[in-house]
């Protein structure tokens, strides 16, 4: 599992999946989103603007694991 540390109180999920390095453009977010599966909390999301805060856990099938933590 990997850490992503954040210095502000939440990230959404498509800053997300930019900051993680998921990805290196940000109009690629909506594609990311639609191909994969994506879990918060190991329930199944799509909504880009979802907030995600330290402790919470994003998995997102064939990519990776990844742990919200605060810097």
């Amino acid at each position: 599992m990997e850490k992503i540390k954040i210095k502000s109180e939440y990230i959404t999920l498509g800053q997300f999946i930019k900051f993680a390095n998921i990805t290196s453009s940000g109009g690629m977010v909506k594609t990311i989103l639609e191909e994969n599966k994506i879990y918060v909390n190991d329930i199944l999301e799509s909504r880009r603007g979802k907030k995600l805060y330290p402790g919470d856990k994003v998995l997102i099938k064939s990519i990776g694991l990844y742990r919200i933590a605060s810097e």
